[in-house]
């Protein structure tokens, strides 16, 4: 991988810090039509600008996977935070790289001199066969949320930053809108963060006050719902007011940075006997979230396309010790379900995901079967849909994006 990934290490400090003290298929048609929506609502996805690098994905894989067909929004990952802003990502693979006929969406070849190019043209070309499908720009993620620091000293420039780049004329009817993940206000994701409890509710009120009501304003959350946890060191419930919905990010709360173990799932739905970290679970988090006031309708449910592993371990439940990270395509410790699903089948359920055990790896994840059952949980508890981190690790054919929809 050219860089981390950073949203699947999302929770990595401090929920570490609690646990340890505690391919192409044929194209389908074309369509005009708005996208499925789960029986749960919402199903937004997040597409990574570094996927079209070793992973080599792409804007098509979207199409060609059926995906598009079932999303009702794709966040963008990821804009750079810095010098109080909103900044380019990766201005090559954003808006630069130049695509042949065979990879474009729509089966015609960028051009040397074209305007835009890039991952930007290729979702405008997604979006005018998907009319109801709506993109928007994530900005910060695990590895530039540090730059929030400084932007929440001074909001409404921040927020104007953010808006002149969303809707600069050289991609200008991209964007349905801006998701901020800040990981994490007030609190330790790779820096810490000490802007004061006020700080999101603060940036957000600005974002929404320069992006208005006709744009989409989203922000990934973390689902730390221990207590006295991330979710008590910010206001998220006074900043809900300016959102159209919250991302919870209901994973990665387990995992190989705990080289030792115990296993683990990284993406429990509920607590479970003998799980390392209390509040350390899906319903912990949305029902935290949802005691402080805000709305269920603008809760999103977490969902991760990969798993996390360990190796040296000699037990198949949960709770085994272990020598260290499982080993991995693109990092130590993680994997992709559309890889695990055959090299690691899963062997055991625990607390509303799978688990599995092959050799002396030791791996969670979500299946169909355990996606299905999050839908469920998600429909019954009133939220306003599922998302999911990312895209590029379901199989060719969309096999859990089609679990979230049926």
């Amino acid at each position: 991988m050219l860089r981390l990934r950073r949203k699947r290490l999302a929770a990595l400090a401090g929920l570490a810090l609690a646990a340890l003290a505690a391919v192409v298929v044929a194209t389908p048609a074309a369509s005009t039509a708005a996208p499925a929506r789960a029986s749960a609502g919402k199903v937004v996805g997040y597409f990574t600008d570094w996927g079209v690098y070793d992973r080599n994905y792409h804007v098509k894989n979207i199409k060609t996977s059926g995906s598009a067909d079932k999303l009702t929004h794709i966040n963008y990952a990821f804009g750079n935070v810095t010098g109080g802003g909103c900044a380019i990502g990766d201005a090559w693979a954003d808006y630069q790289k130049t695509y042949d006929a065979a990879g474009s969406v729509d089966g015609v070849a960028d051009t040397w001199d074209q305007p835009l190019a890039g991952s930007f043209n290729q979702l405008k070309k997604l979006k005018a066969e998907h009319p109801g499908l709506k993109v928007l720009w994530s900005f910060g993620g695990w590895t530039w949320s540090g730059g929030f620091g400084q932007a929440a000293q001074n909001p409404a420039a921040f927020a104007e930053s953010c808006f002149n780049l969303v809707n600069d004329p050289r991609w200008a009817g991209l964007f349905d809108g801006i998701d901020i993940d800040w990981e994490y206000p007030n609190a330790c994701g790779l820096s810490c963060d000490t802007s004061g409890p006020d700080a999101l509710k603060n940036l957000l009120s600005a974002v929404r006050a320069k992006f208005g009501s006709s744009k989409l304003v989203t922000a990934a959350i973390t689902a730390d719902g221990s207590e006295g946890g991330k979710i008590d060191a910010a206001d998220y419930a006074g900043a809900a007011q300016y959102v159209d919905w919250y991302n919870v990010m209901t994973y990665d709360f387990f995992g190989a940075w705990a080289a030792q173990g115990p296993t683990a799932p990284h993406s429990p739905l509920t607590s479970y006997d003998g799980i390392p970290a209390q509040g350390f679970n899906s319903d912990a988090a949305i029902q935290k979230l949802k005691a402080k006031g805000i709305a269920a309708e603008k809760l999103l449910l977490g969902i991760g396309f990969y798993g996390r592993g360990w190796t040296g371990v000699t037990q198949d439940a949960p709770g085994g010790t272990a020598t260290g990270p499982a080993p991995g395509k693109y990092e130590q410790g993680i994997e992709d379900y559309k890889i695990l699903k055959s090299s690691c089948p899963a062997t055991g359920t625990v607390a509303g995901t799978a688990y599995a055990k092959c050799g002396s790896q030791w791996w969670s994840y979500d299946t169909p079967s355990t996606i299905a059952g999050k839908v469920s949980y998600a429909k019954s508890q009133g939220l306003g849909g599922t998302m999911f981190w990312e895209l590029s690790g379901d199989t060719p054919d969309g096999e859990l994006i089609s679990a979230l929809t049926r």
